[in-house]
């Protein structure tokens, strides 16, 4: 496995231990290699007590990609307490681009994240 899967992984690991943290008990996931492109679609629900940190979660995605940090960090991602959004932080600097729909205490996640093979 090379470095650049292992980053997906942690990407879709690090959802999955955030959204439980909010009290999910539908989680989903799937990860579509094409190219130099890996696009993962997340889907999870959320107690309603952490809507604010739902709310947040466009500002944690997509904010500034820096490749520096995600060169040095990425192991890290999981390394949090669960839930923690500095955790989030890290996997915006991770992907290029996040589409986000919040309905009926249901999230989707699309990331978008360009690999180097």
């Amino acid at each position: 496995m090379t470095h650049e899967e292992k980053k997906t992984a942690k990407i879709v690991e690090e959802l999955t231990i955030f959204f439980f943290a909010l009290g999910a008990e539908h989680v989903s996931s799937d990860i579509q290699r094409t190219g130099t492109q890996a696009v993962i679609s997340f889907e999870a629900d959320y107690h309603p007590m952490y809507a604010d940190k739902v709310e947040k979660l466009d500002q944690y995605l997509n904010g500034q990609k820096n490749d520096g940090m995600e060169d040095i960090y990425w192991e890290l991602a999981g390394s949090g307490d669960p839930g923690e959004t500095s955790q989030l932080l890290l996997v915006g600097m991770m992907i290029d681009r996040a589409e986000i729909v919040i309905k009926d205490r249901l999230v989707r996640l699309k990331l978008y994240r360009e690999t180097v093979r």
